[in-house]
């Protein structure tokens, strides 16, 4: 439940899909006033809870955005509006520089027209590429190596231009690897190709595929996988909230790492997720996809010592089972 925003508007972008439905949610139970904007092209209006308001409205239409803002006068705006698949944006990059990075850009434009200037933003840790670091922090050199994530990486330059010419104050958190699902089955994640291995996992132990496909195996890694900070949806929604909190406390505009600080590969995944329903999965190795990072782990110390901030559901075996609950209904 996200508390301290009680008098505020809040608009969130993208609420019919994953994250921005979580942090709806987390919102509505705080009883605090959402709008949702979501065209539904890759949101479910299932997920949109039905305390929020929402328009069905593409952030490029600028006529229908001006009309929505004009109308609520939103306090903040958290944007998690965009397309989110690497191995897409690698075979359709111009489609991802469109629709993560136009189509944001002109819709903060309409917002800062509009006198809205507190701004949280979804970016990716895939803005830092393959880091040398075994912990990335906000300091390390941001090299995206695929479009999805050099999409993210332009919309956060121009977020710190807009600051520098006082059109705004943001806070940028840079997700690692998002998973699980409300612990009360309200929303999860919904993809009828998803590659994120969590869902993949799941799908494959309540029989919805019928083996799961490892993508490389010969990584510079403890067993030869890829390995990924995983972090819960539902302590993600409360960073959102921390972080909004900041900005109506005067906080200055920055950027912060999401995750939990330990990796696991994917075999380490999937042999947790065998420990829980207590059968093996069919697995087989396939190649690398093009343009994938070997290892991502977060330094997340800057956000915690920061605000003082905790999370609730560091837990691998935690977020596996609700992630495979929620599939189990959908």
């Amino acid at each position: 439940m996200i508390t301290g925003l009680e008098d505020k508007v809040v608009l969130v972008t993208g609420g019919a899909g994953y994250i921005g439905s979580h942090t709806t949610l987390s919102l509505i139970d705080g009883g605090h006033s959402v709008t949702v904007i979501d065209n539904l092209i890759t949101g479910n209006k299932k997920l949109i809870p039905s305390g929020a308001e929402h328009y069905e409205c593409d952030m490029a239409d600028k006529k229908l955005v001006e009309k929505i803002l004009k109308k609520n006068k939103f306090d903040i705006v958290m944007h998690f509006a965009g397309l989110t698949r690497v191995d897409e944006s690698v075979k359709h990059p111009k489609k991802y520089q469109l629709h993560n990075f136009e189509k944001s850009k002109s819709f903060f434009n309409c917002c800062f027209e509009n006198n809205i200037r507190k701004i949280i933003f979804s970016s990716t840790a895939g803005v830092y590429g393959n880091s040398k670091s075994e912990y990335v922090k906000e300091t390390d050199d941001l090299k995206p190596i695929n479009p999805y994530a050099k999409s993210k990486y332009e919309i956060e330059k121009y977020l710190i231009e807009s600051s520098k010419n006082e059109k705004a104050k943001f806070i940028i958190l840079r997700y690692f690897n998002v998973a699980g699902a409300d612990k009360n089955k309200r929303s999860g994640l919904i993809s009828e190709s998803s590659t994120n291995l969590i869902k993949v996992v799941c799908e494959a132990a309540t029989n919805k595929r019928d083996k799961i496909i490892i993508n490389g195996s010969d990584y510079k890694t403890k067993d030869g996988t890829a390995v990924r900070d995983f972090i819960h949806v539902s302590d993600i929604a409360d960073i959102h909230a921390v972080a909004a909190n900041s900005l109506f406390k005067n906080a200055e505009s920055d950027f912060y790492n999401c995750g939990y600080g330990k990796g696991y590969s994917v075999k380490e995944v999937i042999s947790e997720m065998e420990n829980i329903i207590n059968d093996k999965l069919k697995v087989e190795i396939g190649p690398r996809r093009e343009k994938d990072i070997s290892i991502s782990i977060a330094n997340c110390e800057k956000f915690k010592k920061k605000f003082n901030w905790k999370p609730k559901f560091n837990n691998l075996n935690y977020i596996l089972r609700t992630a495979l609950e929620w599939e189990k209904i959908n």
